[in-house]
Formats: structure tokens, sequence, C-alpha cells
């Protein structure tokens, strides 16, 4: 037993999340809590122990996966009724009794669960335990404590536990006894926007009576948004109903009379007396804070705080200055947290100062969006790419009063990054860069081999600096890529004026020479090639799929089979090439294909099973026929027209421009991967040294580590391993969260809209990036090792990076919730000439696998046509 006097944030051991939030609670000057104690985590642990059977049931529940409903169901009513039925030890309902004497005997009382993974900065747990209101006398406080026992194993508390990676045995319960206010008023504060993230923006929700009516959803509260200490938004909800204390104990539905259903619960001067209580109590907490109040007279109570676990975290920042921050995953394709490695990795790799937060990389713009020609600049740049990003960026700009008005600091001033001198047509250009990438990557891996400790990470900090950003920036390979994006831009404007054609470029750059990323899927065909003649390679693949094989074992046991010193060849090769490649490859910490080649096996199979042989070079020749074809029939049309010759001269020499340079787009990004693999290899040669030597526990760890932090260690022989735990926790909750196109200093998200009436009613808006029209079987694919498709579906996923390219030679369209004009996924399905359509916000959560789904890839929407269990 303690009391809530005895109780601050570091007895969540023993008070649980609740608890421990309203111990600290009562030590904020100016905060009324109601007084009460915590049955501890001690004596539920002592109860769980005698329960009959309960041992053996957590057992069965540890292997039980989140969607084993049925068997959730079973396993968890057994332990509550185990543990409900059993008696609370005699010292502990003496404890209890001592009190409530000392509190009031007969008092009423709320008894509510207080969990060890509740209300904690990185799991909120809302509502998975239960709570009871107005309960009065010893013997039933005791039957709702058992109550509360018992609901850490509903089947909803279990089910969150095995989505979110809580162990059930390390989960503990208490117990909080408070007294019961009986309000006029009840509801909730959130110190930040819900729905915007704002964090200077609060959000209150009030109704009559008791909270519960707003918790369980029976009325919609009143609710004020308040900035700066003043009400800048009121809606007063009709509420006809509320929650009263009953007077034989519990809670009751009751009817609110006439008159006061549509008056406000609280008056203007009480929202904001609530709100300057609700930020002292996020500044003692020091984060944004979900709170749970009550109004009795004219006096606020604060019956619950617990963080909001929703907000995507804001990166830090050493001035009082707004910013506003472009999400780096979203040009990059890989929206998926980033470990502290990775993370700083790539700040060293990238040209621009970022800044993290959430597990991601954001670059503010703010200064840029201050003066008129970079504004343009900017908006225009990333709009043409994602028309999201620059509607997000106007509203900013359209308010007028979050950034300040700067002039531009000269007539003539020009912001950074200024298109580079166009580069002549010559087909050399492109493979001496690709000659030159090659040899530099040979040089690193010849360099690196013998090396090791303090030497090994200075020298791969001085090549990222050195070596790595002369290939990855050279000014001749920034023209190569800006002449195929051009030329692009042309084509489109330009036949879409003089033809009337949208997007007739895409047809045009179908089969280009030089693209590694297209080229990679085509290879994967050529394996399968190999390995469809042998059965029994066939059915070992499919063993090995089943299975989710861990490491690339499997291609040994492959030899043993007939044919299988064959296909483990292919395979070989192909990794040789392609193996430093995976999902969220600018990751350096991700698995490579290389380390699980198991990951490839579902496509291969794939591959095996819906294409004939020599399906890649045909898939290639079809392609480049295809784009003859456009070719010729835009050349002759064009001729058709009142200065024909000309025009089609000009569109002849940007075709043959947009076919020399648009291949060469994916490789200086494959230059880059294949150096971040050597990397990796080398540092988790110095991870072994450092497990062996007893200073890490897994190689791993070392993904937990900033770069320099990680030179410290291999210097010193010792880490902070529980900087390393904390780390691994707060990922698991980053890997949660999505971040947001554009995130303010103020913590608001702001996604963007398409501002467009030119889609059907019910249509998915997006963004246009490979024309064409498609219908077929929607495949809804979170991860590439799980995917199943079969010839004429639609990949609908939220994100393609480069690794999923073997995918697209299956299917027969594209929808993603992320992407832009010129990201890979674009790139690629438009060379396939794959209808497609990206930047479909909630994509994977509005499109059901099965459904059937039409891709509008000119004009950049999606209908739905059917349900998921029609044909």
């Amino acid at each position: 037993m303690m009391g809530f006097q005895q109780i601050d944030s570091t007895n969540v051991a023993d008070a649980g999340g609740k608890g421990a939030a309203l111990g600290e609670l009562s030590r904020i000057e100016g905060i009324r809590v109601p007084d009460g104690f915590c049955v501890t985590t001690d004596a539920f642990q002592q109860v769980v122990a005698e329960a009959p059977s309960i041992d053996a049931r957590l057992d069965e529940l540890s292997r039980v996966k989140a969607d084993d409903h049925a068997t959730i169901r079973t396993l968890s009513a057994d332990i509550r009724s185990g543990i409900e039925g059993v008696a609370v030890p005699d010292d502990l309902v003496a404890e209890i009794g001592e009190s409530l004497a000392r509190l009031g005997e007969q008092a009423s009382y709320a008894v509510r669960s207080s969990a060890t993974a509740e209300d904690l900065p990185t799991a909120s747990f809302a509502g998975q335990q239960d709570s009871y209101l107005n309960i009065v006398g010893l013997p039933e406080i005791l039957r709702h404590v058992r109550r509360c026992w018992a609901s850490l194993f509903t089947e909803r508390a279990v089910t969150y536990r095995c989505r979110n990676g809580f162990d059930h045995r390390k989960v503990r319960m208490a117990v909080v006894v408070q007294r019961m206010v009986f309000p006029d008023a009840a509801g909730m504060l959130f110190t930040a926007d819900p729905v915007t993230s704002n964090r200077k923006v609060a959000t209150v929700e009030a109704g009559w009576g008791l909270g519960e009516a707003l918790v369980s959803g029976l009325v919609a509260g009143d609710v004020y948004t308040v900035r700066d200490d003043q009400i800048i938004g009121t809606t007063v909800a009709t509420k006809p109903r509320s929650v009263q204390a009953s007077p034989g104990g519990g809670t009751e539905d009751a009817p609110v009379e006439p008159r006061r259903q549509t008056q406000p619960a609280l008056t203007g001067e009480q929202v904001v007396r609530l709100v300057k209580l609700g930020r002292r109590i996020e500044a003692h907490f020091g984060r944004p804070q979900d709170i749970e109040w009550c109004l009795a007279g004219d006096d606020f109570h604060i019956v619950q705080s617990r963080p909001i676990t929703t907000l995507f975290p804001v990166p830090a920042a050493d001035d009082q200055d707004n910013h506003v921050y472009v999400s780096v995953g979203h040009q990059q394709m890989m929206t998926d947290a980033m470990k502290p490695l990775g993370l700083s990795v790539w700040r060293l790799t990238a040209a621009r100062a970022m800044h993290e937060a959430g597990g991601r990389l954001f670059v503010d713009v703010a200064p840029i969006l201050a003066r008129p020609a970079g504004r343009d600049y900017i908006i225009g740049a990333l709009g043409k790419s994602d028309p999201l990003i620059r509607d997000a960026l106007q509203s900013i700009v359209d308010r007028g009063d979050f950034l300040p008005s700067l002039p531009d600091e000269s007539p003539a001033a020009a912001p950074a990054g200024d298109p580079p001198a166009p580069v002549e047509n010559d087909p050399a250009i492109v493979t001496e860069l690709i000659r030159q990438s090659e040899e530099s990557v040979a040089t690193l891996r010849s360099e690196i081999r013998s090396l090791h400790g303090t030497a090994l990470l200075d020298f791969i900090r001085d090549d990222i600096a050195g070596e790595l950003k002369r290939v990855l920036f050279h000014p001749r390979s920034h023209q190569a890529i800006m002449a195929g994006m051009e030329a692009t831009w042309w084509l489109n404007d330009h036949l879409e004026e003089w033809l009337g054609e949208k997007n007739a470029a895409d047809a045009l750059t179908q089969s280009v020479p030089h693209n590694v990323t297209s080229e990679m899927g085509l290879a994967l065909l050529d394996v399968a090639d190999t390995i469809r003649p042998y059965a029994d390679v066939v059915a070992f693949l499919h063993r090995v799929a089943d299975e989710g094989r861990e490491g690339d074992g499997f291609l040994d046991e492959l030899a043993r089979l007939a044919g299988g010193k064959e296909a483990r060849d292919a395979i070989r090769g192909y990794l040789d090439k392609y193996g430093m490649r995976c999902a969220g490859e600018i990751d350096i910490t991700r698995t490579r294909w290389s380390e699980q080649p198991a990951a490839l096996v579902p496509t291969l199979l794939g591959n095996i099973k819906n294409f004939e042989p020599g399906a890649g070079e045909r898939h290639f020749e079809q392609g480049l026929q295809e784009a003859r074809r456009k070719e010729q029939d835009v050349l002759t049309r064009l001729r058709a027209l009142p200065g024909g010759e000309e025009k089609a001269e000009e569109t002849k020499r940007m075709i043959d421009r947009v076919r020399t340079f648009a291949g060469y787009r994916e490789y200086p990004k494959y230059g880059m991967v294949s150096r971040y693999f050597i990397y990796k290899q080398a540092l988790l040669r110095e991870a072994d040294r450092l497990v062996r030597s007893g200073t890490l526990r897994e190689p791993d760890d070392i993904f937990f580590l900033r770069f320099e932090e990680l030179r410290e260690v291999v210097r010193t022989d010792a880490v902070d391993a529980e900087l390393i735990r904390e780390r691994r926790e707060a990922f698991r909750s980053y890997e949660t969260l999505t971040p947001p196109r554009i995130l303010t200093s103020d913590g608001e998200a702001i996604n963007g809209e398409y501002r467009r009436d030119d889609a059907p009613a019910g249509a998915l808006l997006g963004l246009p990036v490979s024309a064409g029209t498609v219908e077929g079987r929607a495949r809804v694919v979170t991860d590439m090792a799980q995917a199943d498709l079969e010839a004429g579906d639609i990949l609908v996923t939220a994100y393609t990076d480069p690794s999923w390219t073997p995918l697209f030679v299956a299917v027969a369209g594209l929808v993603t919730e992320v992407g832009g004009l010129m990201t890979h996924g674009a790139v690629i399905a438009r060379e396939y000439g794959l209808p497609a359509v990206v930047g479909v916000e909630r994509a994977t959560r509005l499109i059901q696998d099965g459904q059937r789904i039409r891709v509008h890839g000119t004009d950049g929407y999606v209908e739905i046509l059917s349900s998921a269990s029609q044909p």
C-alpha cells in the first residue's frame, strides 16, 4: 500500500502508470487531486502466484499471435476468472481498511486499474484496463480491486500488448483507490491539438456530470480551442444525456433537463483557467498531456494526466524562431523510422543540414520561405514533384503571421541550387559516370578490408565526406540527372499543348538504357528461368518461404539438390550485383538482401509461377518497341501541324535526350547504397569484436549509437548500456508514428490537400506519375517479403523504394501513399509501362486487399469498383 504522497514518477513499478502520474500530480502547486492510495503491484504478484493454473495459461498466451482472436478470448477469460476468484490476503484487507478509515470509510471511491505499461510516454494503453466509479464500503472495494487485477487480461488489453510487443509476464497491475468527486461538469483537456498536433493550441472537451459520458461516446461534448489564453474556437454540443452517481453505488445514465442540453458546460473564464492548469501540468511532466478533469462548484479537480503518445515529436531548436520542416523521408520514399546510426550516417552524407524527430529527418525551409525568390523556388521545386507538399507550404505562407516577410538579399538574388548548365546529348557521359562510380566502389572495398578500431571509423567518416560526396554530388552527375528530368518536363508540357496529350513522356521513357533499378527487376526474372526447370529446387524454396529462414544458410542446402548448384549460383550472382539493396536502404542499419536472401524468395517464386522463360528479355523489348511506336506516332502527328517540321525536330531532340539520360537517374543512389553496405559489413566486424570483449551484448547494439558515439565506444571499449536500452524502446515507439509531410516548430502536422474537382465522386485523389488506365485486384502489401502477387494485380502500398522493383514486373498498376513525379517508384512505373498514382493519402487503409479498383495513371485518381469479397 502506498498513499499518493509517497508516490512519484520513480514508482511506476510499484504503483503503475496511472498511480505514478497521480502521485506526481498531487505534488504540483495549485493542482487539486482527490486523495487516495495505491494497492501496489506486489499485491497483484502475490495473488497471481496463488491463482490456479495462471502460470500455464500465461505460457500459452505468450505464444499466441495478435490476430488469433479466438484463442486470446478463451485464454484471457480463463485467467480473469482465476484472478477474480482468489481471496485477498488478510494483511492486505487490513491495510486497505485502515486507509479507508483515514479517508472516510463510507465515502464513495473510484477504483481504477494502473498497469505498469499504462500512461507511459511511449504507450498510453488508454482504456485497455477497467475502472469503477462510486464504490462504497470495504467488501465492494475489495471485489473491484480483484476485478481491476483481472482486467489486465481482458481480450482488448492482451491484444494491445501483443501488437505493441509487451511481455504479458512483465506487465503488472496496481490499483488506485481514490475519493470520488461528484462534478457538475467533467471532460478532457489536451494541451496539444489532437487533430493538428499544434503544441500551442489546447483543446477542452466538456459535458455534464461524470466524464464517462464523453469517454464512452454516450454524448458529444462541447469543444473549446485555446491559444495564448484566448479562446479561438467554441462548439457547443447538444448534451441530452449524462452519467451520474447511482444511489446504490456505481453509475447510471441520466437525462439532462431540456434547458441545459444546449447550454455551455463551462464559461469562457473557466476554460482559460483550466488550460492554464493544464499548461502547469504539461510543464511539470515536460511533454503534452491528455488530462481528465472534474468541475465541482467552481473548483477544478484533476483525476488523471497521461502523455499524448500519438503526437509526432518536434525537432529540437536552440532558438524561439518559427521553423518549417519538410520530411526527407517523403522525398526519399522511406518514411519508416530509422535507427540512430542510420540517421547519423545519412546526415553525414546529405548536402543540407537536417534535423531529427521521431526517428526521421527533416530540412528546415523557413529561411527560404521568408524571402520572395526563395519562396517561389522552393514551393515550385518541391511542388513539381509533390502537390501535397506545395499545398502545405503555400498554406503556411498564406497565413501571413507564422513567417517573417523579408526582402530578397539583392534584386538578382537567387536561392541556392541554381540549375546546372545544360549538358551535351552524349551517351558516353552516362557510361563514363557509371565507370567512375564502379571504380570508386572497388577501391573502397579494397582499402577498407584491413582496417579496424578507430582507424576504421575515421576512414569511413572521411570517405563519406570525401569520395562518397564527390561521386554523389559530382556536377557532371547532377547535369545528367537534370537533363533527363528537364527533357521529361519539356515533352509533357509541349506535347500536351501541341497534341492535347497528357504525360506523353511516360511511354517515351520505357526501357531506357542504364537504369540499374529496372534492370534489377528484370534480372530476377532471369534467375527464375534458371530455377524453373528443377521441381525439387522450387519445392525447397517454397519451404524456405514458409519457414521464414534467417541468414543465407539455405543456399548451401540448395546445392545438394538436383539443379541446386545452378540455382544457388544464379541467386548468388544476383546478390553480387544487387545484394546491397533492401527496403528502406538509405538506413545503413537495415538488413540487406545479401544478409537475408530469403527475403527475395517469395518474389522469385512468384516469377516462376507467373512468367514463361525469357520474360525478362521480352519485357524489355516490348517496352522498347512501345517507346519507338510512340515516338513515331508523336512525330507524325506533329508534322501535320502548322510549323510541324520544326516542332517534330525539336521534339525528336528531346526524345533522344530523355532516353540518353533518364536511366541514369537511378544510378547515384545505387552507388551510395553500395558504399553503405561495405561500411556496414566493416562496422559489424568491429561490433563482433566488441561483443567478444564483453563491451556490447549484441552486434546490433551499434545501430542504436550515433556514428561519433560508436567511435568513442570503439576507442574506449566502454558503452552506456542504459542508453542503448532507452533508444531501443524509443525506436519501437517511433515505428508506430506516421511522419507528416510538413511539420512546424509549433508541432503542427500539415499534409496538404489536392484542390481539384476533376475526378468522380468518391475517387481517391493522388498524383499521376505514369500514364494509362488499368483495372485489377488490389493487393495491399506492407512487407515486400510477404507479397503474394499474380499477373494483373495492382500493387497498393505505403511507399516503394528501389528494393520493391522486382515486384513491378508482376503487376499491372501501382498505388502508393507517398511519392512524387521523379521518385523511384514513379520512374520505374513509367519505364515498365505501369499506370501509377502516388501520394494517395491513407491508400493502404481506404483500399481493402482483394477489392477491384481502377487506376487512372493519366489523371491521377483511383476508383474502388467492388468490395473485397466480390469477384
